[in-house]
């Protein structure tokens, strides 16, 4: 007998396995962990839409407020914008060269003056469209929406900006120079 153990009538009764009971009404469903074995989890209720489009309209609202900042104030004149490092150390177009010039001219509808200031930007203010409308229609479905890419993507992403970058930097691709 272990000396450590105490006494019979001061253990806890063992319990015989058996449902967990239920919370009071207005009270948050059991976590599957303290579920009993071989009862389902009640299914959680739906989330009101306001809180389900909250985060894709605050990050559309984010985004829309930085493109009317850089709309409103012309990075074409100095001192509102840092320059570029790798430009102003090396004379070398990054992928992103131009892209606030282009954010500028996109915003003011001037589309194929934002082409020639970083179409790589362009592109990818149109990606960022397509996802937001995905993003707000499965919202408001109730639809979880799960932004994941396979490395192979992620390299492409990479390949293609270096393309550009390169391109860029050459008299055969001065068309994609800011």
């Amino acid at each position: 007998m272990d000396p450590n153990a105490a006494p019979a009538a001061l253990r806890a009764p063992a319990q015989a396995p058996g449902p967990v009971p239920a919370p009071h009404p207005g009270a948050a469903p059991h976590p599957a962990w303290l579920q009993a074995p071989g009862h389902p989890v009640p299914p959680a209720a739906p989330e009101p839409l306001v809180r389900r489009v909250l985060v894709p309209l605050g990050t559309l609202a984010a985004v829309a407020a930085a493109f009317t900042y850089v709309g409103a104030v012309d990075p074409n004149h100095p001192g509102h914008y840092p320059v570029c490092p790798l430009y102003a150390l090396t004379g070398v177009y990054c992928p992103g060269c131009g892209g606030l010039r282009s954010a500028h001219e996109f915003a003011h509808g001037h589309f194929l003056a934002a082409l020639g200031d970083n179409a790589l930007a362009v592109v990818g203010y149109g990606v960022f469209a397509v996802v937001m409308v995905v993003w707000l229609v499965r919202a408001v479905q109730g639809r979880a929406t799960r932004f994941t890419m396979r490395p192979a993507l992620w390299w492409g992403i990479g390949a293609v900006a270096l393309v550009f970058s390169v391109l860029r930097n050459f008299p055969v691709g001065s068309f994609l120079a800011p």
